[in-house]
């Protein structure tokens, strides 16, 4: 009931501020005499979630088109040429465009408070600062989605955005402005957020640990992750069997103790729900109610990811579950986000940033920043292997837990880390950016897939919807390689 409540909350401050002009045309909301009270201004910020929950973004289309790209899962239908590893057809291209849009829609609202909600007069300094700096670290996300997919693209932000030629910026310069506005946020935003689904500082220091990874940037993302870790407000949650999962997944959770940062959905009201569970599942498997549309599979004895996962491993039971569908008997579907009382679509929650991500970001930076990894390091990858094997993730346990010495070597340690880190993950659409950030995915889809990867797959296309009416982007010229 609580998920139900805040997604309701959140609907009715949309709507009852300014209908559906702030979800489809928010260029076109009168700001000057919109933003006067609190109320006001928290139906603008929630706006700013709406484009990136739809199903054409993250709440479905978006982990798809990263979960296939991995070495664990092969994609079906108009989904099948992502297998293919030679970038997009028509179809992909057409639903990348859409994401292009919404991210940049998402950031149009963002823009809109920070440019008029200082004018407001009727919200104390503080909580402007917090309004605020909720703006500009949902800004800096969908930033950070566009560079990494996109590469370069244009920054458009308060002073800007209604300039109808912006060239595409570089990659250092979408990156510049990433940090600026979550250090900007991360100072200013509450120690708890302001509803479910809204940040705290402690989720834009995992979002800036995350960027600082991205830019090889070690110790920075080290010193955050180790400042989460430190302040004792997290924690994994514990289990003892494959289901006790559903703590941190199903569809039912309101929260735990290892939410940092996530989107929130629900079964109700109509248009509040996860889409994503309907691509994973098969129709009358149980899972998922409404029907499924098995957009990805992978194979429990030819993928050699899933064949190598160590049964024992929980989370390999609660990720998978088998289904024949004319393709062998050892087919296996995606099981990790399963809503058996869905009516159209699930209540599952999307992870963007957990503890556990926080543990294995924090593993891997002490080794990438120092000269070979620590027994801490250590300690915080067993963490969370423990939980994968029902055991107490406080307390060492020889039967499941790594040895320092036999991974002393600083690769070998970041290998391993990035490795657990795909079991951690599947399903959460993280692997591929892993990959591309350590510049290992021609190597790991090569090895998985048998597949040979070329560049252009590594970036999306500068959609025909930005080039067709922004001229200081050249369609040829200014595109990604390959396009």
């Amino acid at each position: 009931m609580m998920k139900q409540l805040t997604l309701l909350i959140l609907t009715a401050l949309v709507m009852a501020s300014c209908s559906d002009v702030l979800e489809e045309k928010p260029q076109s909301i009168a700001a000057e005499v919109f933003y006067k009270t609190p109320a006001e201004v928290e139906a603008g910020l929630n706006a700013i979630y709406v484009p990136i929950r739809r199903g054409s973004t993250l709440g479905a289309l978006y982990e798809c088109q990263h979960e296939i790209y991995t070495e664990y899962l092969y994609g079906r239908g108009s989904h099948a040429p992502l297998n293919d590893y030679t970038g997009l057809d028509q179809t992909n291209v057409t639903r990348v465009g859409d994401m292009w849009a919404a991210f940049y829609e998402s950031i149009r609202n963002a823009n809109i408070v920070i440019e008029r909600a200082p004018l407001a007069t009727a919200i104390a300094p503080a909580q402007l600062d917090i309004y605020l700096a909720e703006a500009r670290c949902m800004r800096a996300l969908n930033y950070f989605y566009l560079v990494r997919n996109w590469d370069g693209v244009p920054i458009r932000d308060e002073k800007n955005m209604d300039a109808r030629e912006l060239a595409r910026n570089t990659r250092e310069q979408v990156y510049n402005f990433i940090v600026a506005d979550l250090q900007w946020a991360e100072t200013r935003l509450p120690d708890k957020p302001r509803q479910g689904g809204t940040p705290s500082k402690w989720s834009a220091k995992a979002m800036l640990a995350d960027v600082y990874m991205n830019l090889h940037q070690y110790d920075k993302a080290r010193d955050l992750t180790g400042e989460i870790i430190t302040s004792n407000k997290f924690s994994l949650v514990n289990v003892a069997v494959a289901d006790d999962f559903e703590k941190v997944f199903g569809a039912d959770i309101s929260s735990s103790t290892e939410e940092i940062f996530y989107l929130k959905y629900a079964r109700v009201p109509s248009g509040q729900g996860f889409s994503y569970p309907q691509y994973c599942h098969y129709p009358n498997s149980g899972y998922f109610p409404p029907g499924g549309f098995y957009t990805f599979y992978s194979d429990s004895e030819a993928n050699p990811f899933v064949k190598n996962w160590d049964k024992n491993d929980l989370r390999y039971k609660f990720n998978w579950y088998p289904q024949t569908f004319g393709l062998g008997s050892t087919t296996i579907l995606l099981k990790k986000f399963v809503d058996k009382q869905a009516v159209t679509a699930g209540g599952n929650d999307y992870p963007m940033y957990r503890y556990a991500d926080i543990l294995l970001f924090y593993a891997e930076c002490v080794a990438q920043a120092g000269a070979a990894p620590t027994a801490d390091a250590m300690e915080k990858l067993n963490m969370v292997r423990r939980r994968a094997y029902g055991k107490n993730p406080q307390t060492a346990d020889a039967t499941v837990d790594f040895k320092l010495a036999d991974y002393s070597g600083k690769q070998a340690f970041i290998d391993l880390v990035v490795h657990e880190r795909g079991y951690e993950n599947c399903g959460e659409s993280k692997r591929w950016l892993d990959l591309k950030r350590l510049g290992i995915a021609e190597e790991i889809v090569q090895a998985g897939k048998g597949k040979t990867m070329t560049q252009r797959h590594l970036l999306w296309p500068i959609p025909v919807i930005e080039t067709n009416y922004n001229k200081a982007i050249d369609p040829v010229k200014d595109q990604n390689p390959g396009y």
